[in-house]
């Protein structure tokens, strides 16, 4: 019966360092390195670059301080969903879910793992995207996509043996990024060029689009808004993932502590070297430069003037690094959704058992399959893009949730309350719809296409509750 996997109980094995590590190194993936040179196209400034970066970073540390007393009063596996299911009910919990395997984390996998055979490319050449392996009619599958495949499975086996090598691996290669993150920050401004900087601070705060052949587009006041909320997209996405850290609760040996300490520790840090590192890149290059980086690797660009020929080497291993780690974490997190999801009868049955080694093995696996499709598709980058809206909507809901909850029950044990309530989490609430009004207004394709999957769920849940039912009034004919 030991090695049932009906009866087998996650193991509580995750400290605060891991904890902080799994935020950490889950949210530096490969975005840092590429996104800035689409924000500075569309701000064309260096105080507004900066800006985004700074507001993007208030959002995560608002959020992640509100969730703390979410993650503190459901300290079990399921993070987000769970605290959707308590707030509202299971028909919202099931759309972020649904939601969440369908692109949020899968496609993220997806995007990652592409990035990391990206920047593999710089060492083994034989490996670029530019190499294509297969062709048939649509379909074109490219060495970079088979690497990244490889490397999907391989950290899904990985974690199929244990939470305890998932999160070896995890801690190892995010303390290493985070090192190597800060030794490019420092290296960065000890290289500072003094024209350069003066060139891109001055008029700092004078907004407009600058496209690649220098010219400039003022903006109207509202365009300007609009602007900034699609400079967002990509600073939001760099800087996701941080709630990774509530999905594995159940395995943390204090999650009533160490869940809130790990969000606030992890998204913080991050957020330090995330604009720190951007202020280095208006120390080294021009904004012209950074606009027109070759394929956006703005960090390949900065490293090249810091550490001169062997630049691209060195950033290329640190972007391995980065995105290796980054993979390790949402892998082992995303599964632990579906588990939950599969004990409330919403998800394949299956998902919901744990195999020898106290992890959802079924789920990791369907979870690596359809990232593995994502990658074929090469349709990964824009899912992402679409779900952008979604994906605050549902981060402004769960926090609204702690207002739903504060009202239904008052009496509930809270041993984390949310810093700042209730400014905090209002300030979250006023910018995430912000965020998504202007989304709405500027890009409405972002919304359509986002909020087009999250209905697809919609169907799906009601199909699944109906055969739960017809199951059950099966069982109690027999």
């Amino acid at each position: 019966m030991a090695n049932d996997p009906q009866q087998t109980k996650m193991k509580h094995e995750l400290g605060l360092l891991d904890g902080t590590m799994l935020v950490a190194g889950s949210m530096i993936g490969s975005g840092i390195f590429i996104v800035s040179a689409d924000i500075i196209r569309n701000v064309g400034s260096a105080g507004w670059l900066i800006a985004v970066w700074v507001i993007t970073g208030l959002m995560t540390l608002t959020a992640a301080l509100s969730y703390g007393e979410l993650s503190a009063m459901f300290p079990k596996a399921g993070g987000q969903y769970i605290y959707l299911k308590e707030s509202y009910n299971k028909l919202v919990a099931f759309l972020y879910g649904w939601s969440f395997f369908a692109v949020i984390q899968t496609g993220t996998i997806a995007a990652v793992g592409v990035a990391f055979s990206k920047f593999t490319a710089y060492l083994i050449p034989a490996v670029s995207e530019d190499n294509i392996l297969f062709q048939q009619g649509f379909l074109k599958i490219s060495a970079a996509q088979v690497v990244s495949i490889v490397l999907i499975f391989l950290l899904t086996y990985i974690n199929t043996k244990g939470v305890k090598g998932g999160k070896v691996i995890q801690t190892t290669f995010t303390l290493t990024k985070l090192l190597s993150l800060f030794g490019l920050i420092i290296f960065g401004f000890l290289a500072f060029k003094s024209d350069i900087w003066t060139a891109n601070w001055t008029n700092a705060w004078d907004m407009h689009k600058l496209a690649a052949d220098g010219s400039k587009t003022s903006y109207t006041l509202d365009a300007a808004l609009g602007a900034i909320a699609i400079a967002m997209v990509g600073s939001i996405f760099s800087s996701d993932a941080w709630n990774n850290v509530t999905f594995i609760a159940g395995e943390m040996r204090n999650p009533k502590r160490d869940v809130a300490l790990s969000l606030f520790f992890g998204t913080m840090i991050v957020t330090i070297i995330y604009v720190l590192a951007n202020v280095v890149y208006t120390g080294v290059l021009s904004l012209h430069d950074i606009a027109t980086a070759d394929k956006d690797r703005v960090a390949v660009a900065a490293s090249s003037v810091i550490f001169g020929n062997i630049g691209t080497l060195v950033i290329a291993v640190m972007i391995m690094i980065s995105t290796f780690g980054c993979n390790n974490g949402l892998i082992l997190a995303g599964a632990r959704v579906y588990y939950t999801m599969a004990k409330d009868g919403v998800f394949f049955k299956k998902t919901g058992e744990l195999n020898k080694n106290s992890v959802p093995e079924f789920g990791l696996w369907i979870q690596a399959i359809v990232a593995s499709v994502l990658c074929l598709s090469g349709r990964y980058g824009d899912l992402l893009d679409m779900i952008s809206f979604v994906v605050v909507v549902f981060y402004v809901l769960t926090i609204v949730g702690i207002f739903v909850l504060r009202a239904k029950r008052p009496e509930a044990e809270r041993p984390y309350k949310g810093f700042g309530y209730p400014v905090i989490p209002a300030l979250y609430i006023l910018m995430g719809v912000t965020f998504c009004i202007l989304l709405c207004v500027y890009k409405s394709n972002y919304v359509k296409y986002g909020l087009g999957i999250v209905l697809i769920g919609i169907p799906i849940y009601y199909i699944s509750q109906r055969n739960v039912k017809n199951t059950d009034e099966a069982g109690l004919v027999n």
